[in-house]
């Protein structure tokens, strides 16, 4: 139980009504979920307004309510307190109720369009080899400890991510390692916590069906970095045309990486291929088992990280080279007739770009690089000849399939994926719909030697069809098809 006027503590309130004395024993911001004697958020979202359900929750056991708009008519046994912002009111009240465990344990945050999830679980995992308890809070599973806590969006809502870090704080955790989406920044999900670190990977084209423009994709991202606390870091790759701008008004102490540029923080490829990287960073050669170009980037990041936080030099680069691929981000499946298969979760042009470079880096021509790729349905469109493109221009054949398609027609998806692909490359491109028929016809279709990649879904156990998530797995379905061919 909290005092309600605690946990209002540092929240903008135009208005209240009522006690603030009151006893909170939960708090809410879905109206299904609330209980006798909580609080409950009225918040606005983009598809329901909470203000709606004030009523139903008073009937339910509420005691107080937080809302923009203040009801028509009150009731004289609830509290009402009016704030500007229910959303940013949201995160602090979170924070507050579960007695701000961001500012206990050291928090890092991880943004930019590529390379999030793949960041965050390296660092979680090379600070575990590193002797310390560690949480991690990512698209693929939340964990505290050794303890796995499913993961249902790439940013959990506000009181999700308090309560976790709570229980983090609980299990004496030292670390947190946060994917930080720029859904999760412009909702304000992350509002009320303290970061100590936040690390920058690039931008490139995504979520404009959401931001509208990537003028505004850009500054949403920005704004993580610019309200950091001076007692933090900002890490920053430079090599993206967007690096330095993240760095421009933040008061964090400021660092830099890069593959090409002079910066703090340097790395060379000094070999590349499917079984890994030979790196030289900072003059330290280490073999690594993951793969490409964006790998290395990764790795540098997660490098740098550790020594800002005044990790020793030959420890971490020790532990780095016994990190491995995380499920779903370039996973290799090598077949007993040496074909390789690759599952990618690259669903950006950028990404898909990315991949399919690495595998032209390793590969020799001889060869056929077969891509199985789509697009997810209800989604930034503008986005899906771009990587019909990409994809026709880089593989030697192309089967277009489903994503997610959701409430769209997958093959209204493929037709416009096919408006990118050059009139030169449209007899190797594939129209085939089920995904589970497109990934197997790419089996069909390869030779011993051969590659396919299968990309846009990687760790993701399901496809989402009109409303109902189906149990779905590439990599499974890969394996299961390989062998039966074998």
């Amino acid at each position: 139980m909290k005092s309600l006027r605690d946990i209002l503590y540092k929240t903008a309130i135009v208005s209240a009504t009522g006690s603030l004395s009151k006893q909170i024993g939960s708090i809410c911001f879905d109206s299904r979920q609330i209980n006798k004697g909580g609080l409950f958020i009225a918040v606005k979202g983009t598809l329901v307004d909470g203000h709606s359900f004030i009523k139903d929750v008073i009937k339910k056991g509420a005691i107080a309510i937080v809302c923009e708009t203040m009801p028509e008519t009150t009731n004289d046994n609830i509290t009402y307190i009016q704030v500007r912002d229910s959303s940013s009111a949201l995160g602090q009240i979170a924070s507050n109720f579960y007695d701000n465990p961001s500012g206990e344990l050291k928090l890092i945050g991880v943004t930019g369009t590529n390379g999030k999830t793949t960041i965050a679980r390296l660092l979680y995992e090379l600070f575990s080899l590193l002797g310390y308890n560690t949480g991690l809070i990512s698209t693929i599973e939340n964990k505290i400890g050794d303890k796995n806590i499913s993961a249902t969006h790439t940013t959990p809502d506000a009181i999700q991510i308090n309560y976790l870090l709570r229980e983090m704080w609980n299990s004496d955790c030292d670390f947190c390692f946060m994917e930080v989406s720029s859904h999760a920044i412009s909702q304000k999900r992350i509002n009320g916590l303290t970061f100590r670190g936040g690390i920058f990977t690039n931008l490139t084209h995504d979520h404009l069906d959401y931001h509208k423009s990537f003028a505004n994709y850009l500054k949403v991202k920005k704004s993580f970095f610019d309200t950091l606390p001076p007692e933090a870091f900002a890490l920053s790759n430079i090599d993206d045309k967007n690096g330095r701008i993240m760095l421009q008004n933040t008061m964090a102490s400021k660092h830099t990486y890069s593959l090409k540029a002079m910066a703090d923080f340097k790395c060379k490829i000094l070999e590349n291929q499917f079984d890994g990287l030979q790196l030289r960073i900072d003059n330290n050669d280490v073999w690594c088992r993951l793969v490409g170009i964006f790998n290395a980037y990764n790795l540098l990041a997660v490098y740098s990280t550790a020594i800002i936080l005044e990790e020793n030099i030959l420890e971490v680069l020790t532990n780095l080279s016994k990190l491995n691929t995380v499920t779903g981000r370039f996973e290799i499946f090598k077949s007993s007739n040496n074909i390789t298969a690759i599952v990618d979760y690259a669903h950006t042009p950028d990404a898909l770009k990315n991949i399919l470079d690495t595998i032209t880096a390793i590969r020799t021509e001889n060869e056929q690089l077969i891509t199985v790729v789509g697009a997810g349905g209800n989604r930034d469109k503008e986005k899906r000849p771009i990587m019909g493109k990409i994809a026709s221009d880089k593989s030697s054949t192309v089967i277009l399939t489903s994503d997610n398609p959701r409430f769209e027609d997958p093959e209204v998806i493929i037709e416009e994926i096919k408006k990118g692909v050059s009139p030169i490359h449209y007899k190797k491109v594939i129209s085939i719909p089920k995904r589970e028929e497109a990934i197997k016809t790419a089996c069909v279709m390869s030779k011993p030697g051969d590659i396919i990649l299968v990309a846009g879904k990687g760790h993701e156990t399901y496809q989402e069809i009109k409303g109902v998530k189906y149990p779905f797995k590439d990599m499974q379905i890969i394996k299961d098809f390989l062998e039966i061919k074998n």
